[in-house]
């Protein structure tokens, strides 16, 4: 039987089970390819045998990664938000926030489970993440004064992107100054508007 390295059994296939989904999002961080049991069984230091008692198939797992990563991401962004204090100043976390996850590994995990899982599987709680982070950016809005906060907010989604894209296209040549130039930029353009001090880049 294996060791037993938490206070109980059920603690210990929960640790057991999110070790396996971290290693699953390493692999799809790290190549772009869906994890085979063997490959996460490796990571985890656990036979392919025992991974598959935690997931029927390579299918189920790569739905659960789906499951957890939704979530995981939504309060890395919500928890920054809610330690802003001003209107202002929470949207403005949630934009730096959403460009960090975007400039993250996260983001090569993204574009590898929009590739390879059932768009099915995908869509729902991927709206469900936009549906979450869209309350306080809204709620921000209309605090900070805003007539028509749904509308801001779509403007201020397509700044995030584009932001996200120029950091992306930078990368290379800028390195990490591609992150600070193009979070500089959104920062002059929004920061009357959300009464923010601007930054240099």
């Amino acid at each position: 039987m294996p060791r037993i390295t938490a206070a109980t059994v059920a603690e210990h296939r929960s640790q057991q089970r999110q070790a396996i989904l971290d290693a699953a999002r390493g692999v799809l961080a790290a190549t772009g390819a869906a994890p085979t049991m063997s490959e996460v069984g490796r990571l985890t230091g656990l036979a392919r045998s025992s991974v598959y008692q935690y997931f029927a198939s390579p299918d189920e797992l790569l739905a659960a990664v789906v499951a957890d990563i939704f979530p995981a991401w939504a309060r890395t962004v919500l928890d920054r938000v809610a330690a802003a204090t001003t209107p202002g100043d929470r949207v403005w976390a949630y934009i730096e926030a959403n460009i960090d996850l975007f400039d993250s590994s996260e983001q090569a995990v993204a574009r590898a489970l929009s590739r390879i899982v059932d768009p099915q599987v995908l869509m729902p709680p991927m709206k469900e993440f936009h549906l979450q982070l869209q309350v306080p950016l809204r709620q921000a809005l209309t605090d900070l004064g805003e007539s028509e906060p749904d509308a801001v907010a779509e403007h201020i989604d397509a700044l995030v992107m584009q932001a996200s894209r120029a950091i992306d296209a930078a990368r290379e040549t800028l390195g990490d100054r591609a992150r600070t130039q193009a979070l500089a930029r959104v920062r002059r353009l929004l920061a009357g508007y959300l009464g923010v001090a601007p930054v240099a880049d």
